[in-house]
């Protein structure tokens, strides 16, 4: 019970009931859909390894509830469950990879080792679980262990419901934090092989110093690409071929992808929506203004935005359009109906009170909680009387399992969160309790044994009823783009007539070239699931029927253009970069030969549109950039670090041009070298060639992902 203090004497809607502060833990109904009874269903492959639906699944909702519980969040919303899907897919591909990797060279990682990094308490992961110190923010394992004495001891505890919910969840929670210590420290084995391998030495030290400190300063001389018409070089179509094959390697496609063309419509609210959400908070306005009670009931009848909760709170806990006019309206005056464009909504607004409250509470609490109401009636009461009494606050929650330690809570945690009946009560005894006085305060199915020790930075708070109704269409408004929408669908079945018809009927066709199944939604548009699985299904040329999406307010169609199959990317799809490098080589050429008996840069100054320019501090690591041309030309740093004092260089292909060089100048730098550092710095970058060796991997594990399909 001690270790459940500690663990959630964080703020204040932690730390009010437990009971009112937990929830159950629930496993998301998702699996609901995938309709298990048709049998096995796959959603990924890893090296033969398949990955049911229903497995991933369970990964998902362990993974989502870790989240919850380390961010203080009750539920996810479609953005974060996405991102978590695409955080437990990709961790689970990367550690069947590393699993495999690891078997074959007999790496594995033992309880012992687990067990060193756990006591070490240093690691990442273990500073994001609720087990640390209250004063010191590191972790705790004296903390650790007494959670896990008590949870082997849940089932013979007389622990009330919620306390056993919150155990089991809080376990469930470090078998997981275990499972990815074990699979991180694998990881951490295995790259390590891999960096390790790749042993630095003397002479790559003193190179790598070279590179870095000595610098040159030089004149240059060039005639830029640019200068040349591209229509006067002729490209064939065996040359684009031939440059294909030789780069053949880097156009992978690791996956089968589409080309599509979609249309959004996103429905928005029309004039006579807009008016009459004037005319409602006009209304209200009124109400408002004749209102003298109960002003939660009325501003949630309103449909209002921002909570009413009867706690004075900081101005910056407002919205900020609210906040702006709160000078200029007195108490009890309604201020509006006003139009805010920031987040198109129409506000109005009354100020019940002024005050100056505290922005920190120092608080120290006993939780009295029994199997009846009466038997928990009596304990408290014997509790309270004894610490008023004289007897030791401390001493006394001590013998019920609990710190009894002071705690500071900002009023951050609270203002502007919704607050229910209990936590209103239970704040507003915070704030309004003076310092010192013991309270005996019944919340929920527990009492408070309660004192204030401390309130500090005091600041002008608010008692604001606020009606912010944002602008929102009607269904009729909605059933108009949609019956216009709808009969553009059908009247145009082919990718053609989509393209050829759109622009006439107030539509634009939006382009996306190689879409893959794992981008979750067809232009960034919310719940696309649907449209994503038919495009995948789809032939080239065919489009989809009418999918609603979004956050009900958006309608798309979709046509596939082109299935682009795993493997090499089509030579039709880079042929005009391939020209470009081809034009750019042929034109390097030219400037070349008519360059190769130069030997200074007055030669090319003479020449038509050459350009010149003088570059300093040029070092081999870093290319150089050439003002004149705008571009970034690498060759030149390389011939620069090779070319003596006063002598002129051979022509140089560039990226922009050709230049020729002439260093005046070079500097060794004062930094003296140190082949131990530099040593060091190479294996440190070995351990990014590490982590490359994972995408080797990925790209060799016939990786397979199919979550589209039910996910």
């Amino acid at each position: 019970m001690a270790t459940l203090q500690s663990i959630r004497s964080k703020g204040p809607l932690l730390v009010i009931v437990i009971g009112l502060a937990l929830f159950a833990f629930i496993a998301g109904d998702a699996w609901k859909v995938l309709q298990p009874h048709q049998g096995r269903q796959d959603v990924g492959e890893v090296n033969g390894e398949k990955l049911s639906a229903q497995e991933y699944q369970k990964m998902v909702d362990e993974f989502s509830e870790v989240i919850k519980l380390t961010n203080g969040l009750n539920s996810l919303n479609e953005d974060q469950l996405t991102n978590v899907k695409d955080q437990v897919w990709n961790t689970y591909v990367t550690n069947q990879l590393i699993a495999g990797e690891a078997e074959k060279l007999g790496l594995t990682v033992t309880d012992k080792e687990l067990q060193a990094v756990i006591d070490e308490g240093t690691n990442p992961l273990l500073m994001q679980t609720p087990f640390r110190n209250p004063q010191t923010g590191a972790f705790d394992k004296d903390m650790l262990k007494k959670f896990l004495v008590e949870y082997a001891n849940l089932g013979s505890s007389q622990m009330p419901a919620q306390y056993v919910e919150y155990y089991q969840k809080l376990g469930n929670f470090w078998t997981f934090v275990e499972k990815t210590l074990r699979q991180s420290l694998l990881a951490s084995k295995y790259q390590n092989l891999i960096a390790k391998s790749l042993i630095s030495n003397p002479v790559a030290a003193e190179d790598a110093f070279k590179g870095r400190t000595e610098q040159s300063d030089l004149l240059l001389a060039g005639v830029p690409y640019a200068s040349i018409s591209d229509s006067t070089i002729t490209v064939s179509d065996e040359e684009i071929k031939n440059l294909y094959n030789e780069r053949k390697e880097s156009y992978k496609q690791p996956v089968e992808t589409r080309d599509i063309q979609y249309i959004d419509v996103h429905v928005v609210p029309s004039a006579e929506d807009r008016g009459a959400v004037l005319k409602e908070v006009t209304e209200f306005t009124d109400q408002l203004d004749k209102t003298t009670t109960d002003y939660a009931s009325f501003v949630r009848s309103t449909g209002s935005t921002v909570n009413y909760t009867g706690v004075a709170i900081n101005k910056t806990s407002l919205p900020q359009d609210v906040a702006a006019r709160l000078d200029s309206a007195s108490v009890n005056e309604v201020y509006g109906p006003y139009y805010n464009a920031g987040d198109d909504s129409y506000n109005t607004f009354k100020i019940l009170a002024k005050t100056t409250a505290p922005d920190s509470i120092q608080f120290r609490q006993i939780q009295v909680m029994a199997d009846t109401e009466a038997r928990r009636t009596e304990l408290a009461d014997s509790i309270f009387n004894a610490i008023k009494g004289g007897a030791d606050f401390a001493e006394v929650a001590k013998a019920y399992g609990q710190t009894g330690e002071a705690t500071w809570v900002n009023a951050m945690s609270w203002e502007g969160a919704a607050l229910d009946a209990d936590n209103l009560k239970y704040i507003q005894t915070l704030i309004n309790q003076p310092v010192n006085e013991l309270k005996n305060l019944k919340v929920g199915q527990a009492n408070l044994i309660l004192q204030v020790m401390s309130k500090k930075a005091m600041k002008p708070k608010y008692d604001v009823a606020v009606i912010k109704c944002p602008v929102e269409f009607s269904k009729e408004t909605y059933n108009d783009a949609y019956n216009k929408f709808s009969q553009f669908v059908a009247q145009n079945t082919t990718l053609e007539d989509m393209k050829k018809n759109a622009e006439e009927a107030g539509y634009t066709v939006i382009p996306r070239s190689d879409f893959t199944s794992d981008a979750h939604y067809v232009g960034n548009i919310h719940s696309t699931q649907e449209a994503l699985r038919w495009i995948f299904n789809a032939k080239a040329g065919e489009v989809s029927p009418l999918y609603e999406c979004g956050d009900n307010d958006h309608m798309i169609m979709v046509g596939v253009e082109a299935i682009n199959k795993k493997g090499y990317v089509n030579i039709n799809k880079v042929a005009n970069m391939l020209r470009n490098e081809i034009i750019r080589n042929k034109k390097a050429e030219q400037l070349m030969g008519q360059m190769k008996d130069f030997n200074s840069l007055a030669q090319i100054k003479e020449m038509k549109d050459a350009v010149s320019d003088s570059v300093k501090h040029v070092t081999f690591n870093a290319p150089a950039y050439i003002s004149v041309t705008h571009a970034s030309e690498p060759a030149i740093s390389a011939y620069a670090s090779k070319t003596d004092v006063e002598k002129v260089s051979a022509p140089i292909k560039g990226n922009a041009g050709v230049y020729m060089i002439q260093v005046y100048a070079k500097d060794k730098g004062s930094e003296e070298f140190d082949a131990k550092k530099e040593e060091s710095a190479l294996s440190s970058m070995s351990s990014a060639y590490a982590n490359q060796c994972i995408s080797e991997l990925r790209e060799k594990g016939k990786v397979t992902d199919q979550r589209y399909l039910y996910f």
